[in-house]
């Protein structure tokens, strides 16, 4: 990075780590703060982390130059800052938590008082996000969509906004961790009963909007620096509609089911949307899209490195939370080397020949009387993520690392007393249920209705179907043609033992007879950017 022309480099950093291990804030924040301090350790910075989570890499002994194992309140930040005497501080690689304890932090004037500058998304920007009033204001400057919806600091001017925009609505708190209070309204009956779940807690502010559920969820990587330097990194799209929370969904990257005038038409919106904001650093920007059109409505943006920002890291092999804490000690995009290359820089956007799925994982059994239904509230405890070629082999893979006894997505692993009630409520069983429903001979356009799940991803589930019965039932051996497919089609070698009632073992055996060998692919740290030369 020599010759670059950088603001005074500070001499303290603290880096706010994402809080207790709860629901809605746990491992996915160690990766975002684990390479921010690896950023700052490069330019010789001493850096401060407050994370009171010791299972984390971030807190290792080795990492940053002190770790306070307290909980990410304002009160026991400001003791650290004047302890520490640090002269500025990271907010955005710890998740919600962290975002609104450096909101608190300012608003009391501890930043102040203490001359912390903030690196990174100003503290403006950062208000701009998350107030849902001043986030609607914003976007409309731009004429970027958003739902229809109004802001309301108390139950009765909640009640009146959704008599104004009629049932259905949504309704999301302001600040909020992991969907927290949030749910959708669908009758008179149950909006008492929501109201006091959306404002529990402390929550002053609560968005009323219009229901879009049934449309497509589609996300943005976002990075941008201070000289307006502005990239998408990664797009994503969720295999369940609007209406369960991200964190509660499948997600595929990159798009499967876009044509390319959607994807361009989202990424120009995202790079509008992110200047016009004043982003530093890295975001990300969640849509709503119409499955019947080109229409859309941007639902959020998160002003930090979020889940999705370490799914996408891993996907694209981008370390967006690494060139995040450079740009925020005022790097741009182009001067930040490549770190194998070293004369490529991270001003590029990765291409993919491949899928990435991620899959959640849910402990529902250990919370007595908790609702398997799951929704716009996050309940999933982690998460995992499969790489292939083809949606049905990473679904597949994906499933099985879930932990939960099944193979893949094997349509006789559950049994449902009515299997279209899965598919009408989902629940953390419901891709099972698609599977049992189209083997029971249920069509997608049936299952299109009830789930409003793209018709592409079920007639790749629909594959999976097919193949199990075509296994199940030719005679042994399997034939090199149908052990090629199976494999395409992400079936494991214990899988097609256990469904031929074989033992281990012997599908492995045939596959190597037939000389149909694994194949092993790497994704490295530029994505396959290297220079041309």
């Amino acid at each position: 990075m020599f010759g670059v022309h950088l603001p005074r480099k500070p001499k303290r950093v603290l880096v706010l780590g994402s809080g207790a291990l709860q629901i809605g804030q746990a491992g996915e924040f160690d990766y975002s703060g684990s390479q921010a301090i690896k950023a700052l350790k490069e330019e010789g910075i001493h850096t401060v982390l407050v994370n009171p989570n010791i299972a984390t890499i971030q807190t290792s002994r080795d990492l940053a130059s002190r770790v306070y194992l307290v909980a990410v309140t304002p009160e026991f930040v400001e003791q650290i800052i004047a302890k520490e005497q640090v002269d500025a501080i990271m907010l955005g690689f710890g998740g919600q938590t962290a975002l609104n304890c450096g909101l608190a932090l300012h608003d009391s004037g501890v930043l102040a008082r203490h001359g912390v500058q903030v690196l990174g998304t100003p503290i403006k920007s950062i208000r701009d996000t998350e107030d849902r009033q001043l986030f609607v204001e914003r976007l409309a400057e731009i004429g970027v969509k958003t739902a229809r919806s109004q802001a309301c600091d108390s139950p009765t001017a909640a009640r009146a906004a959704i008599a104004a925009l009629g049932l259905p609505v949504m309704l999301r708190g302001g600040y909020a961790l992991g969907g927290k209070g949030s749910g959708i309204v669908r009758t008179d009956a149950d909006v008492e009963a929501a109201l006091k779940r959306a404002f529990a807690g402390g929550v002053n502010q609560v968005l009323v909007e219009e229901c879009l559920e049934g449309w497509k969820e589609v996300e943005y990587e976002v990075v941008r620096d201070a000289r307006d330097n502005c990239i998408t990194v990664c797009n994503m799209e969720n295999l369940d509609p609007m209406g369960i929370h991200t964190g509660e969904s499948i997600v595929v990257a990159p798009t499967q089911t876009l044509n390319d005038e959607e994807v361009q038409l989202l990424r120009t919106v995202a790079i509008r949307t992110i200047r016009h904001l004043g982003i530093v650093g890295e975001c990300n920007i969640q849509y709503a899209l119409d499955p019947q059109s080109a229409d859309y409505r941007v639902i959020e943006v998160n002003a930090r490195l979020s889940r999705s920002s370490a799914l996408a890291s891993k996907a694209t092999g981008y370390p967006l939370a690494y060139v995040a804490a450079k740009i925020g000690l005022g790097y741009a995009l182009t001067d930040i080397p490549n770190g194998v290359t070293r004369r490529t820089t991270a001003f590029f956007e990765p291409a993919l020949d491949y899928l990435v799925c991620k899959f959640p994982r849910w402990d529902l059994g250990k919370f007595h009387g908790a609702s398997t239904r799951i929704g716009s509230e996050m309940k999933s405890v982690g998460e995992v993520m499969a790489i292939g070629r083809t949606f049905p082999e990473v679904i597949q893979k994906a499933v099985r690392m879930l932990d939960i006894g099944v193979d893949g997505v094997d349509p006789e692993a559950f049994s449902f007393d009515d299997v279209r009630e899965p598919l009408r409520n989902p629940t953390p069983l419901r891709i099972f249920a698609i599977a049992r429903a189209l083997y029971e001979g249920v069509g997608v356009d049936e299952i299109h209705a009830l789930t409003r799940i793209d018709r592409w991803f079920l007639r790749a589930i629909e594959s999976i179907v097919a193949q199990h019965r075509c296994v199940a039932a030719v005679p042994l051996p399997l034939t090199a043609a149908l052990l090629r497919e199976s494999k395409r089609l992400g079936f494991s070698d214990f899988a097609l033992d256990r469904l031929r009632a074989q033992p281990s073992g012997t599908t492995r055996a045939t596959r190597a007879a037939h000389g149909i060998k694994p194949h092993y692919a790497r994704i490295d740290t530029t994505a396959a950017e290297f220079p041309a030369d």
